[in-house]
């Protein structure tokens, strides 16, 4: 056995062009970190949508929105699932973390929402919702976490829909920047909740079946 100090050993690096490469990260513990850190929780929800108490089921979820020649936008929204009134929403050109998490901070500043004492929130199991942030801020607010089966839409049919609704009805694919497809969003929202009838609630707007929903009570 024979012992090199540390500097003899770089002198005979030098001498003999020798080079230790740095130790890669094992990508198999950065994924297994990533798994512990981002959770999946169960299907609280179990297609139990409508529930007649406004506030109670929360849906979310994010769609993409093709404009222009080759541009993309994203839209995070918030649903109730029992007046079917559009709570929240969040347009943006870029698929982060905030594009949710901001979504749950316009929530917040919503005066027309109502948390039902045992509100749930009902997500895909998308990163965006298994991510410890957005997790802790609805933690925060005191909403239950609920995802659906994984690859399964039913689980989340009706914003789904929603969302099939919004791109048939607004001229997305016209517009050529991002702000003018915030403007549009923005207005089909207004017209979605105030002005959209709706059939199999009572043939009333969300809004109005939300008032309806809270008399009855």
């Amino acid at each position: 056995k024979i012992v090199f100090n540390l500097k003899r050993i770089r002198r005979i690096m030098k001498k003999y062009n020798i080079v230790c490469p740095f130790r890669r990260a094992n990508p198999y513990r950065r994924l297994m970190k990533a798994t512990q850190e981002h959770s999946v929780v169960p299907n609280l929800l179990k297609r139990q949508f409508n529930q007649g108490k406004p506030g109670k089921v929360l849906l979310t979820d994010i769609t993409y929105l093709n404009y222009g020649k080759s541009s993309r936008a994203y839209l995070s929204m918030i649903l109730d699932g029992s007046s079917g009134e559009a709570l929240a929403y969040n347009v943006s050109d870029r698929m982060t973390i905030e594009l949710a998490t901001d979504t749950i901070e316009k929530l917040k500043k919503n005066k027309r929402f109502k948390k039902h004492k045992d509100s749930l929130i009902h997500s895909d199991q998308g990163v965006h919702y298994t991510h410890p942030h957005f997790q802790k801020m609805i933690k925060r607010l005191g909403i239950r976490q609920s995802m659906s089966r994984r690859g399964n839409c039913w689980d989340n049919a009706p914003i789904e829909s929603f969302f099939g609704h919004l791109k048939d009805e607004t001229s997305i694919k016209s517009c050529l920047t991002l702000e003018e497809v915030q403007k549009e969003i923005k207005q089909y929202m207004t017209y979605y909740n105030h002005h959209r009838y709706q059939w199999n609630r009572k043939k009333m707007t969300p809004v109005q079946y939300r008032d309806h929903l809270l008399e009855v009570a």
